[in-house]
């Protein structure tokens, strides 16, 4: 399952538990009200999961570009600087848009 996809369930997962806890709180159903907080919990849990996992495909996209621009400057390669910087920031983005 993508990283996407696991940030769309929790979220959703998420926001059903919110509406069970408040349907427990409307009601007076503690039961109900603890099974909704457990399960945006859950939720939460889940995306912050996906959203961690992103974060360090990011950094690893971000150090292999650096590696690939350094050897493209050893080598006086534009193509390969160029490549490897694109790449850098291609992880730092991803990263960024991962963020707590």
């Amino acid at each position: 399952m993508s990283n996407r996809k696991r940030k769309v369930e929790g979220t959703a997962t998420e926001a059903g538990g919110k509406l069970k806890k408040v349907v427990g709180q409307m009601v007076g159903n503690e039961r109900l009200e603890a099974e909704g907080r457990a399960q945006e919990l859950r939720g939460k849990g889940r995306k912050e999961a996906a959203k961690a996992s992103e974060r360090v495909k990011g950094a690893a996209q971000e150090l292999g570009g650096k590696i690939e621009k350094i050897v493209g400057e050893a080598i006086d390669s534009e193509e390969m600087k160029a490549s490897g910087r694109a790449k850098e920031l291609g992880g730092e983005a991803k990263q960024r848009a991962n963020k707590r």
